[in-house]
């Protein structure tokens, strides 16, 4: 098979994969804000409930560092593509079966331990996923063109909001409010059982690219991370905070704030919620081929600098009232996140070197995530009922913004795009591009 189409083929798993999987978490985020609270905790006071299903929520990132470390093992050790199909697989049995749990009122705290059991089940998943469809497609794409062709895993995420969104736009508009939380927010969830196809896809029509046989001895690919690379964890973990928190606070949490306190339409901010994930799509890999010119650093400090400025308007937009201020302040706001999201695989790729790779890379990014993401809904929730203020949210968000700003600012320089730049693939001479 030709280098071109073992790289097309795997920009296509690559995407098909991570939106699919991205779809069964963000399917997950959106029952959260529009069913859970109703159909597995139910409380008589709304804030209570709000807090315990975002909790749930949460505990999928609390775990996602554990599947990035085995999973991680598995793909330095075994190889990239294992590793993915596994998780795939994974994922998608996960999320069909939370389609099928029956609610509180049937099984009683049953239905709630079980959603938190399956909610764990995702986020092993997904820890072991991020990591092998980035390295699928960086490993095999050329130098000069790395961070175009990593932003393809990316896409995954607003192609798998616009998905998640449409499908409960769709249904929401077309059932009654029973038929919804009777059965209709069931139907999301039962359609990630497409993620069982891409795998098995991936397991029979896609080639790793150049496997290295010397990853299967010496150290374990954790024990020679944490010894060789223990400063390149945290700085991928502080910069990948900006964009899980910023991310969980304009796809989740504002949907809770808008159709809650604000009182706003459920269309009315799904649609914007669409449109926003559309932009982001469209900037993102643009923003990566940029980073290709110009270099990672300074694309993804202008996005993560353009967002902490952005913080205190979009607040004001959504709280307006207007459904047009509304999905302006969400699509630049997500604009600025893709500016941080699409150069994000080839920057954190280039920190470490190929026999601990999928681990590091996963690793660094899914602490970030628990760190930015899990929380974010939570801290947002929080902050609001505690100062009915919503710019200690906005607060909030700049300090994040700031942090990963500080962390890619010190993150090891590569040389600049159109360099001698050395070929990342997993073999001994590119053993270490952090040195």
């Amino acid at each position: 098979m030709s280098s071109d189409s073992t790289l097309r083929r795997s920009v296509l798993v690559s995407l098909a994969g991570s939106a699919i999987e991205w779809y069964d978490f963000f399917v997950y985020a959106s029952a959260t804000a529009l069913v859970f609270t109703k159909l597995f905790f139910p409380a008589s006071d709304p804030f209570a409930a709000t807090l315990l299903a975002f909790s749930t929520f949460a505990v999928g990132f609390v775990v996602r560092p554990i599947g990035a470390a085995v999973f991680g093992h598995f793909g330095d050790r075994v190889g990239r593509k294992p590793a993915l199909v596994t998780a795939m697989l994974t994922m998608g049995v996960a999320t069909t079966a939370v389609g099928l749990l029956p609610p509180y009122a049937s099984i009683g705290a049953a239905a709630p331990i079980l959603l938190v059991v399956l909610r764990l089940v995702q986020g092993l998943a997904l820890g072991g996923q991020w990591g092998g469809a980035v390295l699928l497609v960086t490993e095999a794409a050329p130098a000069s063109r790395r961070g175009f062709y990593g932003s393809f895993a990316q896409l995954g995420v607003p192609i798998a909001l616009i998905l998640s969104n449409v499908v409960f736009l769709v249904a929401s508009a077309t059932l009654s409010e029973d038929a919804f939380l009777t059965w209709g927010w069931r139907v999301p969830f039962l359609l990630s059982i497409l993620l069982v196809g891409v795998a098995l896809y991936a397991q029979s029509r896609v080639e790793e690219q150049a496997p290295d046989r010397s990853r299967r001895g010496g150290r374990a690919p954790l024990v020679e991370l944490l010894r060789r690379y223990p400063r390149q964890i945290l700085l991928a973990a502080g910069a990948t905070m900006v964009g899980g928190t910023s991310y969980y606070l304009l796809a989740v949490y504002l949907v809770s704030y808008a159709t809650g306190p604000l009182h706003q339409s459920r269309g009315t901010v799904l649609i914007g919620v669409l449109v926003s994930a559309v932009v982001c799509a469209l900037v993102m890999p643009a923003a990566a081929a940029w980073s290709d010119v110009v270099g990672r650093r300074r694309v993804f400090l202008l996005g993560a600098g353009l967002l902490a400025a952005w913080a205190f308007p979009l607040f004001r937009l959504v709280e307006s009232g207007s459904p047009v201020l509304i999905g302006l302040g969400l699509v630049v706001g997500q604009a600025f996140f893709a500016m941080t999201y699409g150069p994000a695989p080839a920057l954190f790729a280039e920190l470490f070197g190929a026999r601990v790779r999928y681990t590091g890379i996963s690793l660094g990014y899914q602490i970030g995530s628990v760190l930015g993401g899990a929380f974010a809904p939570i801290i947002a929730t929080t902050l609001l009922a505690g100062t009915n203020w919503s710019g200690s949210i906005a607060l909030y968000l700049i300090a994040v913004c700031a942090l990963s700003f500080v962390a890619v600012w010190f993150a090891p320089r590569r040389p600049e795009p159109g360099a001698a730049a050395r070929v990342l693939v997993a073999s001994p001479s590119a053993e270490d591009l952090s040195r």
